[in-house]
């Protein structure tokens, strides 16, 4: 690593004796890497304590250290600061003074934030010098009382008949005229009410479905589909013909399926898409939405659920100018959230990026989104060939479905662009062997992908109520663990309680990440077999989804049974 020229608030940090030169050094770098302030960064990972950081602060600058602890949070302006500029740059607009706004930050060096926030507001900016911890927590709770994250949902079911959808036109990507005349009241309320409890239960998707003599709406949540209502069977038909007109479909074709999208506003600050199809059923229509919220592809890398290591091969794979990155997995395994992670993480002003998807899921601002069409002839293949007269940095291929858009991924990746992309397998081994089945010489595969990714989602323990599982170390050394795995294992088990379903919340991802290193290069020239790859990237040191799944339960993120459920053979 090349030494960075230490100064403002590092520098004092290394003359107090409160960082090392070469921890200063390695934070400094990291934080810009994973696009953190510097501070945020030294407090997360428990480099040096907040109060220490704020007075070394406060004697470098000369700034007095303002107590945000007496400050009342009433009193900060509302609306004056977009809130994704707050949580970017990690300040807190405090109170104005004429044409003057008084900002929050832990770092009097961040002057971009200060400049950024001037430019949007059009006010002269103060910084106001706060402990890091302090700012952090008041962040927080600004942001829960303003930005309404799930948009006021006791006053949306107020009004549950006028809530502010949209359709939105799959083929020109913009918001599309409602059609049809389905104006019932009492069908309206039901399926907006629906649809507000599916995003307040953090559902995936929603189910409509009728049979021979009942009718039945579930909706899948940590990945287990559970029974929420069942309306009346006579209502079967009014049911499908709402969502159909709230998603631009054809309302008098139910003999063949059929794809639209729904725009939820749920506050000025935040809306909802919903994916929609339709499928006509012995008895009737069955429709789906896929709930596509933006915010999952804002998480962050830190809450994808990786370990250290593999977090660090991932980003040491983005940071290259070439290659191939893929992510592989059964459908509904996480693969699109790692990938716009990955392409949040990379999404700089100097840098081109394009994406061919099938369908686009979430809108990512600056990046260039392409909705591939094989009806008209715009294939992953066509797109991709497009990209590249295009100056591509980064390129995204929804899927490497076929050899054409593999050939031409590798080619991308060969000639100076980074190439993301998934794959339907369920390993990283067989991920390889896949695309020398569809063709591409080994030699290829071998020398243009850098990294693979194999993932699952698992049912997270409800911290509120887990509880320690009495299980026999037999057992846990017959499941996989090593007897140094069981020295500072803390194995959990669910129990269930009123904020959790059946003792789970929220899912976390388990991985298998595994570098193209020379060895696995080797085997792969050589023709090998993904049993052979597998047992090489082991030997490496490189966890497969078993290992991995074990680490989570170990640590008490999930349960020995999940483990089972998600790793199964």
């Amino acid at each position: 690593m090349n030494a960075i020229p230490l100064s403002g608030l590092a520098r004092r940090l290394v003359k107090d004796a409160l960082l090392s030169e070469e921890a200063a050094q390695e934070a400094f770098q990291s934080a810009s890497t994973e696009k953190m302030p510097f501070v945020s960064y030294l407090i997360s990972e428990g480099l040096c304590d907040s109060g220490a950081i704020a007075a070394a602060a406060s004697d470098e600058f000369g700034a007095p250290l303002f107590d945000l602890v007496s400050f009342n949070m009433e009193m900060a302006p509302k609306e004056l600061v977009d809130i994704k500029l707050i949580q970017q740059h990690h300040t807190l607009p405090l109170y104005r003074r004429g044409n003057r706004l008084f900002i929050a930050v832990s770092d009097p060096t961040n002057l971009r934030a200060l400049d950024e926030i001037k430019f949007h507001t059009g006010i002269n900016t103060d910084a106001v010098l706060v402990d890091e911890a302090l700012l952090s927590e008041a962040i927080a709770k600004y942001v829960e009382a303003n930005d309404e994250p799930l948009g006021g949902f006791d006053d949306l079911e107020d009004g549950l008949d006028d809530l502010d959808i949209e359709a939105v036109d799959e083929d020109g990507g913009g918001e599309a005229e409602q059609g049809g005349d389905i104006d019932e009241t009492p069908i309206v309320r039901f399926v907006n009410k629906v649809l507000i409890d599916a995003i307040k239960s953090g559902a995936s998707d929603i189910h409509f479905e009728p049979y021979e003599k009942s009718y039945r709406v579930r909706f899948r949540t940590d990945g287990i589909l559970t029974e929420v209502t069942r309306p009346p069977m006579t209502l079967s038909g009014r049911l499908a013909a709402r969502l159909k007109v709230m998603s631009q479909m054809d309302i008098s074709e139910r003999r063949l399926p059929q794809d639209g999208r729904i725009k939820m506003k749920l506050s000025k600050k935040r809306a909802i898409d919903f994916r929609v199809n339709t499928l006509p059923t012995l008895f009737g229509e069955k429709v789906v939405l896929r709930i596509l919220d933006p915010s999952s592809a804002q998480m962050g890398i830190d809450a994808l659920g990786y370990e250290p290591e593999q977090k660090e091969m991932y980003m040491h794979a983005l940071k290259q100018p070439q290659g191939m990155i893929l992510v592989t997995g059964p459908t509904g395994s996480g693969k699109t959230v790692s990938l716009y992670t990955g392409l949040n993480i990379l999404n700089e002003p100097e840098v081109n990026i394009s994406t061919a998807e099938d369908p686009v899921e979430i809108n990512l601002e600056g990046i260039n989104q392409c909705h591939v069409n094989p009806k008209v002839g715009l294939t992953f293949a066509e797109a991709l060939r497009s990209f590249l007269r295009q100056d591509p940095d980064v390129i995204m291929v929804g899927e490497i479905r076929d050899l054409e858009t593999a050939e031409i991924s590798i080619k991308a990746a060969q000639t100076g662009h980074m190439v993301m992309s998934t794959l339907h397998t369920n390993s990283a081994a067989e991920t390889i062997t896949r695309l020398m089945n569809m063709g591409v010489p080994a030699f290829n595969v071998a020398t243009s992908v850098s990294l693979i990714i194999a993932q699952r989602l698992a049912r997270r323990l409800c911290s509120e109520c887990k509880e320690p599982a009495d299980i026999p170390k037999e057992t846990l050394l017959a499941e996989g663990f090593t007897e140094a795995d069981l020295e500072e294992a803390t194995l959990m088990k669910p129990v269930g309680c009123s904020k959790c379903s059946s003792g789970s919340k929220g899912r976390v991802g388990i991985y298998e990440v595994v570098r193209i290193t020379d060895e696995i290069s080797r085997i792969i020239m050589e023709g090998g077999n993904s049993i052979e790859i597998g047992d090489k990237a082991r030997a490496e040191g490189f966890n497969d989804l078993r290992r991995s799944a074990l680490m989570k339960a170990a640590q008490g993120l999930i349960s020995l049974e999940e483990v089972n459920r998600v790793t199964k053979d």
